[in-house]
């Protein structure tokens, strides 16, 4: 008896160290296993902080790009300004041409006849009508019918010679502008090939900044900062603002305003754009290189590049008022500038990592977004 149950108790003692053995190894196995999970957990932070560093870097890249491009658009912008002057010039010089050689060919054929008809005169000249011994009376109106011929001729010399020389004087002028004309083309090509490049490295830039934000988590993060960005611009306008006590505002302008430029609304005010984040302003598909206008005359408070909204102006219309332009190719203004209602102040563009071009439009009153549309034909 004492012996079965010896027997007994030592095949119990032996599965209790069987199980703990057992659960020893697995316990040493799970834990293996966390180890491992927080090594990957470990790696995919450090993967997100290099992906976050890497797109920081690239917008910081992107941003030299679009500042690049508007450099040299807008150059471009002033040789296609000034060929058109140029040639505006060359069409009244070619005007002042025509006009010139035809008064110069009347007044060769006015010369002619006078030539003509004192050489037909001839033979009644000062010295025989003295040797004839003629009537003095006579003498006297020959003389002065001799003298009123003169006059005219000499007036008519003197005339042909003034528009001689004016025509050579425009003759000149042309070849000089025309010699202008054709250095301002040159350097227009090289402008645009200079854009064409800078385009190219901007979209370089882009692609990577895209493959950076492969998740919508990331999308959404990236509309959150620039959300911010632009919330901190606007606070910052609105501070500027007040100092700008005189002007009118838009308060009698609803519905009057004409639209910053021509295009498709592809993004209306107040519709969703990610998550519970919506569309503070407008967006407006259009032509890249087309002008944008002041809706209304202001002042220049902000004219920079933005994060996500690219090349920005924000105008101060008085009375709290502001309108603000993203996705500019180019500014013509900077900060401080006063601008007329219907002024050209940009030209849209695709700045702010855009794929297709497009003018982001807004108008805010105290700081808070309006709806465009209800200002706007």
């Amino acid at each position: 008896m004492i012996i079965r149950f010896f027997v007994k108790a030592s095949i119990f003692a032996g599965f209790i160290i069987l199980s703990y053995a057992a659960t020893g190894a697995d316990l040493s196995k799970r834990q293996s296993e966390l180890k491992s999970i927080q090594t990957q957990i470990n790696a995919q932070q450090n993967d997100l902080k290099n992906t976050s560093k890497q797109r920081e870097k690239l917008i910081t890249l992107l941003k030299k790009d679009e500042q690049a491009i508007a450099r040299a658009a807008s150059r471009v912008n002033e040789t296609q300004t000034s060929l058109k002057n140029i040639s505006s010039q060359l069409i009244d010089l070619e005007k002042q041409q025509k006009s010139l050689t035809a008064q110069k060919v009347g007044q060769q054929k006015t010369l002619s006849k006078q030539l003509s008809s004192a050489y037909l005169a001839g033979n009644h000249d000062y010295s025989k009508m003295m040797l004839n011994q003629q009537n003095p009376a006579t003498i006297e109106r020959m003389l002065a019918y001799y003298q009123y011929l003169n006059n005219a001729r000499i007036k008519a010399i003197s005339k042909l010679k003034t528009t001689s020389e004016q025509l050579v004087e425009v003759q000149n002028k042309q070849v000089k502008k025309q010699q202008q004309l054709n250095t301002v083309m040159i350097d227009q090509k090289q402008q645009a090939k200079q854009l064409s490049n800078e385009q190219n490295q901007r979209q370089q830039t882009l692609t990577q900044i895209q493959r950076t934000l492969s998740n919508k988590g990331a999308q959404l993060e990236q509309l959150q900062i620039e959300e911010a960005s632009l919330k901190r611009i606007v606070e910052q306008a609105v501070v500027t603002a007040k100092a700008n006590p005189l002007m009118d505002g838009l308060e009698n302008r609803k519905g009057k305003l004409s639209w910053p430029t021509k295009g498709r609304m592809s993004e209306r005010f107040g519709s969703n754009r990610s998550g519970q984040i919506k569309w503070k302003g407008a967006v407006l598909t259009a032509p890249e290189g087309q002008n944008i206008k002041a809706v209304a005359a202001g002042k220049v408070i902000y004219a920079d590049w933005l994060r996500g909204f690219g090349m920005v102006m924000v105008l101060d219309h008085g009375k709290g008022y502001m309108s603000l332009y993203g996705h500019a190719q180019t500014l013509f203004k900077e900060a401080g500038d006063s601008v007329n209602d219907g002024e050209s102040i940009a030209l849209v563009g695709r700045s702010g990592g855009q794929t297709e071009p497009s003018l982001y439009f807004e108008i805010r009153h105290k700081g808070q977004a309006v709806d465009p549309a209800r200002y706007c034909r």
